[in-house]
């Protein structure tokens, strides 16, 4: 038996954040993409998810190797960088959560031996981060995450489970 799994609670916890980490980047995909589309009519519905997909993956460091993604981007540059210049005034709902998202990120990273520190500096280069802001607690990142997902329709928050219901499923 793999005893670090159960005596190392943040072995558990990394992988919980980082789904709530990609349920931020889906509503900010979702959102900017219907954003790009009333920006960009003439633009085709792939190159709109193409650069949707490069601004969203700069934020957030998770840059796509393939060769077609990397050439988009190349091409693509200053495009890129305009749109993420303008998510805070653009996508000003979105700021909170991915503020939490990519403190949460950096912290996971920093648990993992990775430094994604510059990620923070650019986004508050850009006008994105709330400084004030704190760094939200795991749980609380959580429930923001689930409730973003829920309200986006992405994914389907945990229902309360009354006492008799719970043990019913028991029995």
């Amino acid at each position: 038996m793999d005893t670090t799994q159960t005596n190392n609670p943040g072995s558990r916890l990394l992988p919980v954040l980082r789904e709530g980490i990609c349920v931020v980047q889906m509503v900010l995909f979702k959102e900017l993409r219907s954003l790009l589309m009333n920006k960009h009519p003439g633009r085709d519905s792939l190159s709109i998810s193409m650069l949707t997909g490069a601004i969203t993956n700069e934020l957030f460091g998770t840059l796509n190797m393939e060769e077609q993604f990397q050439d988009f981007r190349r091409t693509n540059r200053a495009d890129i960088e305009q749109e993420l210049l303008s998510l805070a005034q653009e996508l000003p709902t979105l700021r909170a959560p991915l503020t939490d998202a990519l403190r949460v990120q950096t912290l996971c990273d920093h648990m993992e031996d990775k430094d994604s520190a510059q990620l923070l500096k650019h986004a508050t280069e850009i006008g994105l981060l709330i400084q004030e802001r704190e760094i939200p607690l795991p749980s609380t990142f959580m429930t923001m995450a689930r409730s973003l997902g829920d309200a986006h329709q992405l994914i389907i928050a945990p229902a309360e489970i009354n006492q008799e219901e719970d043990q019913g499923l028991v029995q």
